[in-house]
Formats: structure tokens, C-alpha cells, sequence
């Protein structure tokens, strides 16, 4: 047993309920393990923090519906309580999702075993007039693969007797979706509290939650959603007060059972993959303010496929780890240190230098924006990155987003010519130019509509996209990347 926490909208506090209960259960001495609903990257980093356990991304977009129950059973099993965050409203599924401003990056390798999941029928699923799933991927559909009980988070700052009415409607609206009870969030006075539990009686929908509005509790954000964990200095005392809060407004008497996690069949293995290689591969994973985007499940898969991972910073070390084969740079938020970056000229240089003697690499989003000569913030400034790519990326008002589904144009460093996978953009920055042998043709992911061609693959032992891989269920991502570095591994230690 788990639980997932929802929302009837977007908005609603949903991140801070969920971090709430972990604070105060952590302060307690629990073990708990935590998920996502969708490709979030930011959102887990808060989980992590105060659980101390990587946070697990739930996506059958980005993976599928077997990979989510697997990764599901697999991690929650090890610990003593499991919670899984929503995304949005409760059932609002992929056709919300492509158009929604609250998602982060994210992508998946179609499967040749099943259709691109948007056209897929299930039975008892509700579907559009094109045969549409239209809860696919939504907090609503996960809670039904896992059969877990719901509880849902509504903003009471605008309402009284209307509680009710949007209480019903989410509880009669899908029969197989359990709503085990209501969180009251930013409750205004013990007067509002009373209206909203008398509408709530007739329901005999248990609150399990009152939070009171909260001025001292705010997390601050920015062009693409909250600020990452690793850029608040005050976050502890921030968990110490959620911690604090959770103590005292809860039902702990009806959520602790309901949140106990219980030993489900599992694999150790992630998607049945073996090591490569027993030759010890070393991947350098740029890890630090401005780069942080990475699903835990691709760190575990190189680590288990035989790589050691060696973490460093672009904004604070001179240069590359020693002795590394690949280098691995994830999304993140280079705009917003471009200076730091461009200062650290010996770390970009060194990083240049590998590239050009043949050093296989992946550069996802942010990552892709240091491989190019500059980038050029919002306020106009010109910042020099890497120079790897003879393009520049520039930040703008405009807001690039929507899941993709991306043809491979020719074979590169990570998938072969005319794979089809299906990718994630969320980003503000936009190329100065394009390069004349992308990696792939993109259209949207719920229509034929053409997005044009994006990626760079030139050098040849360079992957460089917007498109954000998971590699949890496309284990030969992964071992194409590692066999690459194994290339360079042969060769000696040259760098």
C-alpha cells in the first residue's frame, strides 16, 4: 500500500503537502521512498532532500505501464512508506500534458513492441473522438496501474459551500479511482474550517489534512518552474518549519496505514539489462547548480551496466575528472550562472579538448546550450561557452513546449538511423542556427504537425538535443553510449 497525492488543479499545493508529510515523517525516523507522476525534474530534488532517497519518475509516456508498476514495486519495497506526487488536476492525462506550462523535460524510446501510446486503446479507458486515451499518463491513471488510494488537494482559499461540490465530482467521476480522503489546504480561520467540514459531512469523505494559509512558507521560482534545491541556502529551515506544520495538521491516525509500504514481486534488474563489460568505463556527469537534470534510473543503469560515474562542476573545477572515457551533461540552468561558466575558460577549454580527440558525449537541454559558442542571456549578454557547436543559444520570452515524437535522420552516438522516439521540450532558449545534419525530424506527439528538425550529431562522438532522455525501459541507449566509451577505453588513458 502507498499513496498518491492529487490535486484538482494545478496550483493547488499539492508539492507542499507531499514535502509537508515527508518532513514530519523523516523527522519521525521513517524510511520513505517517493515518486513523481511525470517527467518533473525539480519537484524531486525537494523529495530528495528531505528524504535522503533519489525520488523515482513515474511516466508511461516516458517509459511505460509495465516499467511504472515495475519501478514502482521495486523501490517502494525498500522502504517503510511510499508517496507518490501528481501532476496537474487528477485526470488530466498526456492531451493536458503537451500543452500544459507546469511539466519539465522528458522522453522516451518508442517501443517496437507496443504504438506510440497516444493511439493506444484500453478497455475501459475514456477515449476522444480520435480513439485518444484522454487520462493517459495523468496522476489518475497511475493511481489505477498501482491500485493505490487518492488523496486529493483542494484550495479552500476561494471557497466554502463549494467544497463539496468539487469533492463529489472527483469521487463519482471515475469509480475505479479510490479517494481515501481530502487535504484542506489554505484554510483561512477556524470559521472557514467550520463551513468547510459542514458542507463536507454528508460525503463521509474523511479529511485528513487542514492546512492553514502560510506566509513563511514559500519556495521561490523562476522561467522554468521552482528554483532547484541546491540554490536555496535557507531550504532546511524551510523543512524544519514544514516539518513542524505536518506534526500537528494531519490525521496521522488514518494516513500512516494508508501510507505503510508492503513488499511487492520485484526485480533487481532494471529492465533485464546485464554489464557490458567488466572493463571499468568512467563516465564524467557534470553535476552541480547549473546542471542537474538527470533521472536517477540512467545513472543507475550506467552504474549497472558497469560504468563508474564521476561527478564534477564546470562552474568550480578546473577541468574534466581525470581518466574518464564518456562525458554525460544534463539539463539544468546554465543561463542563469553563464557568467561563472564562461569565467571557468580552463574548464571549457578541457571540455572542448576531449571532444575534439573523440570523447563520447551526451548533452541534454542545458547541456547542449555549453557545447555551444555562447549563450546570450536575457538581459542580451553574451557569455562564451564551449564552443564545441558553431551555434549560439539565446534566451527569449518565448516558452518552447510539448511532448515530440522524433525520427533519428541518421545513426549517432546513441540510437541508429529512423529510430522513433518520443521527447519532452521545455526550454526558453532558442539556436542561432541549425545544424545541416540533424539528428532528427520532430511533430508533435498528438499530431502529424511537422516541428522541424533539431540535434546536433557533428562531431560524430557527440549527441546534443533539447530532448531529454529516460532510459529506464531502452536499455540499448545506454550500452550504445557505453560501447562508444569503450572505444576510447582501448585506446589508453589519453586524457
Amino acid at each position: 500500500m502507498a499513496l498518491v497525492i492529487a490535486g484538482e488543479r494545478s496550483g493547488v499545493g499539492k508539492t507542499t503537502v507531499t514535502l509537508t508529510l515527508l518532513a514530519s515523517l523523516r523527522r519521525r525516523d521513517r524510511l520513505v521512498q517517493s515518486f513523481k507522476v511525470g517527467p518533473d525534474y525539480i519537484d524531486p530534488m525537494f523529495h530528495q532532500h528531505v528524504t535522503g532517497r533519489a525520488c523515482r519518475n513515474l511516466d508511461p509516456v516516458l517509459t511505460s505501464e509495465a516499467y511504472v508498476q515495475q519501478c514502482f514495486a521495486r523501490h517502494s519495497q525498500l522502504s517503510e512508506y511510499a508517496l507518490v506526487e501528481g501532476v496537474m488536476g487528477l485526470f488530466d492525462g498526456v492531451s493536458s500534458l503537451v500543452n500544459s506550462h507546469t511539466l519539465r523535460e522528458g522522453v522516451r524510446v518508442a517501443s517496437r513492441r507496443e504504438a506510440p501510446m497516444s493511439f493506444v486503446k484500453n478497455k475501459g479507458q475514456r477515449t476522444n473522438d480520435k480513439g485518444q486515451i484522454t487520462d493517459f499518463a495523468s496522476t489518475a491513471h497511475i493511481a489505477r496501474l498501482l491500485n493505490l488510494p487518492v488523496v486529493l488537494v483542494i484550495d479552500c482559499s476561494r471557497l466554502s459551500g463549494s467544497v463539496a461540490a468539487i469533492a463529489h465530482g472527483y469521487q463519482s467521476f471515475d469509480p475505479r479511482i479510490k479517494i481515501a480522503g481530502v487535504v484542506l489546504n489554505r484554510v483561512g480561520s477556524d470559521r472557514h474550517l467550520s463551513l468547510l467540514k459542514d458542507s463536507l459531512e454528508p460525503l463521509q469523505l474523511p479529511i485528513l489534512g487542514v492546512l492553514r494559509r502560510q506566509d513563511n512558507i514559500t519556495i521561490p521560482d523562476r522561467h522554468l518552474g521552482l528554483v532547484p534545491t541546491a540554490e536555496l541556502p535557507e531550504l532546511n529551515a524551510l523543512i524544519d518549519r514544514l516539518a513542524d506544520l505536518g506534526d500537528t495538521c494531519f490525521d496521522w491516525q488514518r494516513l500512516l496505514p494508508l501510507l505503510k509500504s508492503e513488499p511487492l514481486p520485484s526485480t533487481d534488474a532494471i529492465n533485464g539489462v546485464s554489464p557490458y563489460s567488466s572493463f571499468p568505463v568512467k563516465i564524467a556527469v557534470a553535476r552541480d547548480r547549473a546542471f542537474n537534470f538527470y533521472y536517477q534510473d540512467n545513472l543507475d543503469l550506467l552504474q549497472q551496466l558497469g560504468a563508474k560515474l564521476v561527478f564534477w562542476s564546470p562552474l568550480e573545477d578546473a577541468g574534466i575528472p581525470k581518466d574518464v572515457q564518456g562525458m554525460y551533461f544534463g539539463g539544468g540552468f546554465p543561463e542563469v550562472f553563464a557568467q561563472q561558466l564562461a569565467e571557468n575558460s580552463s574548464a571549457r577549454d578541457a571540455v572542448k579538448t576531449a571532444i575534439l580527440k573523440g570523447m563520447p558525449t551526451v548533452a541534454e537541454c542545458g547541456g547542449l546550450m555549453y557545447l555551444c559558442e555562447q549563450i546570450i542571456d536575457f538581459e542580451g549578454k553574451s557569455w562564451s561557452m564551449a564552443g564545441v557547436l558553431p551555434t549560439s543559444a539565446v534566451m527569449g520570452g518565448r516558452l518552447t513546449l510539448g511532448y515530440r515524437r522524433a525520427v533519428a535522420l541518421q545513426d549517432n552516438l546513441l540510437v541508429k538511423a529512423n529510430t522513433t522516439v518520443y521527447g519532452h521540450e521545455f526550454h526558453r532558449s532558442h539556436l542561432t542556427l541549425t545544424p545541416t545534419q540533424p539528428l532528427f525530424e520532430t511533430s508533435r506527439y498528438d499530431c502529424e504537425e511537422n516541428m522541424g528538425c533539431e540535434g546536433w550529431g557533428l562531431p560524430a562522438n557527440v549527441h546534443a538535443s533539447y530532448v531529454h532522455l529516460h532510459w529506464g525501459e531502452s536499455g540499448e541507449i545506454p550500452q550504445q553510449f557505453l560501447k562508444e566509451c569503450l572505444k576510447v577505453a582501448s585506446l589508453g588513458t589519453w586524457i
